[in-house]
């Protein structure tokens, strides 16, 4: 099966999440299925091409140097996972909040190879998960859980949406969603990559399916990642990996632009999180590469009306 550009994504994130898991302690999110998602030839692969890429990112510390092993923490710790594994992180801490307070259903927005439904069986006889993302990329998932014979719970829904033909909405209640539930969405590692206007469609999209007091986590870049006197070198990298392949960052928020777009849709601010925040809360005492990344931010936002 061909491997798009979207699940080639899902791979390098199960990868790092498969590394971290694997070999790092303290687990900053422990995703031990991972690994099972990729291939022994894409996590040899995908750690061949990031050594070889190592000059990109240009490490100063001459110790990263002395073996492919150190080339390969330094990049996954430093640029490729810090991220990644503390929004996920972030987020599952949001969701088993919300389902104590009653939250039903889960809808996973662009799940790539996310594992929680088979991390965490006990959780889906509380709630229903939608796992939505592109058709492609689905059927490649399908496929893998299929050749690791993983059962399917019936609360586990799979929604194929190509974002630029389909409705969201109206793939969601074809699926089973109940809008008068109580509904959680996360929608990670997307924003940065949207106009402004396909971002305030999709929360328009959310509080227009969902019920009042339903939630939304998602993470977002601030404005001052475009201005390499305010950001660091990792972000710059970061940057510039996007526009190499294609897929250049569009879209960053000041604090109160984003509450203005989340009000006009019918979404209030509950938390907000800055990379002091998360610093804090996810990699303080830490003694390896980790930290939280500049100028990304993480918001849990709830739908205060219908749009």
């Amino acid at each position: 099966m061909e491997v798009n550009k979207a699940s080639l994504t899902a791979i390098v994130s199960a990868f790092g999440r498969a590394y971290h898991s694997l070999n790092d302690e303290p687990k900053i999110f422990n995703d031990c299925l991972a690994e099972k998602m990729i291939t022994d030839e894409e996590f040899k692969n995908i750690s061949k091409n990031m050594i070889e890429g190592i000059k990109f990112f240009n490490p100063e510390d001459e110790d990263i140097y002395k073996n492919e092993e150190s080339m390969l923490k330094w990049i996954i710790q430093t640029q490729i996972s810090p991220t990644p594994l503390a929004r996920s992180r972030y987020t599952e801490d949001m969701l088993e909040n919300a389902i104590k307070m009653g939250v039903k259903q889960y809808v996973i927005l662009g799940a790539g190879f996310d594992t929680f439904a088979f991390r965490k069986p006990e959780l889906l006889k509380k709630i229903k998960v939608f796992e939505i993302d592109h058709p492609a990329t689905q059927e490649l998932k399908l496929k893998r859980i299929k050749d690791l014979d993983w059962e399917i719970s019936p609360s586990l829904k799979f929604v194929p949406v190509d974002f630029s033909k389909d409705d969201l909405k109206e793939a969601l209640l074809n699926s089973g969603f109940d809008s008068n539930s109580l509904s959680f969405f996360s929608w990670l590692g997307v924003t940065y990559y949207l106009s402004r206007e396909e971002i305030i469609n999709m929360f328009k999209s959310i509080s227009s399916i969902a019920c009042k007091g339903s939630s939304l986590v998602f993470d977002y870049p601030d404005k001052d990642i475009f201005n390499n006197e305010r950001t660091t070198s990792r972000v710059q990298a970061m940057v510039k990996m996007a526009e190499a392949a294609g897929e250049p960052m569009k879209t960053a928020y000041e604090y109160l632009e984003l509450e203005s777009d989340l009000d006009k849709a019918g979404l209030l601010i509950y938390e907000h999180l800055t990379p002091k925040d998360i610093e804090e809360r996810y990699f303080k005492g830490r003694d390896d590469y980790y930290h939280a990344f500049e100028n990304v931010n993480y918001t849990l936002a709830v739908v205060d009306k219908k749009f």
